[in-house]
């Protein structure tokens, strides 16, 4: 499976993987290399969604893409929760390539205010909300827009989650297709 790696040189957005980090729900990396990838109809979509979003002068900040099929069990192991994660014996898109969690940037590089933050697993991050403030509203809106315009499906529980239509025609990933992998190795985690 040949992936593309999405980078700020590339493609120029932000890339901000939360699972590379301890900043996330687990509180640990995950990802042991930072590295951002989509398969190849996904990054057809999200070039159209990164040359909406110029016209109107904004950019995108991702938080996570592929999500090897190792890491998805790592997450619905720490947090088995099927309105937010997708359960890994299914799949979740992310595994597919053809999942994309972000935001919307202003000229300055500063994230637009969503009214949650990302992987916040509560039903304030759903669409629709009228219990963030309108300024909120209308990001999450026009992060929809932009999103739908350029073709992608929205996740109806988390504003963050685009991906694409029909995402189970594709098939799972491992991280074995990567060299070198995104995953930590048993030496890299912490204890």
């Amino acid at each position: 499976m040949n992936l593309i790696e999405i980078t700020p040189q590339t493609h120029d957005v932000e890339i901000a993987l939360a699972y590379a980090t301890e900043n996330n729900f687990t509180g640990v990396p995950v990802y042991g290399r930072a590295a951002c990838f989509l398969h190849p109809d996904a990054e057809a979509l999200f070039s159209r969604a990164i040359a909406l979003a110029a016209g109107l002068g904004y950019r995108f900040k991702i938080f996570d893409a592929f999500r090897p099929s190792e890491a998805q069990w790592v997450l619905w192991n720490h947090t088995p929760d099927p309105d937010f994660l997708a359960d890994p014996r299914r799949g979740s898109p992310h595994s597919r390539g053809v999942a994309i969690d972000l935001t919307l940037i202003d000229s300055h590089g500063l994230a637009l205010e969503m009214g949650t933050a990302f992987d916040a697993f509560t039903e304030r991050s759903h669409h629709g909300r009228i219990d963030i403030s309108p300024v909120a509203q209308r990001n999450r809106y026009l992060l929809l827009g932009i999103m739908t315009s350029a073709g992608w499906d929205c996740y109806m529980n988390e504003w963050w989650h685009y991906q694409m239509f029909n995402a189970r025609r594709y098939p799972l990933i491992s991280d074995s297709v990567l060299r070198p992998g995104m995953m930590m190795k048993a030496s890299e985690k912490i204890a």
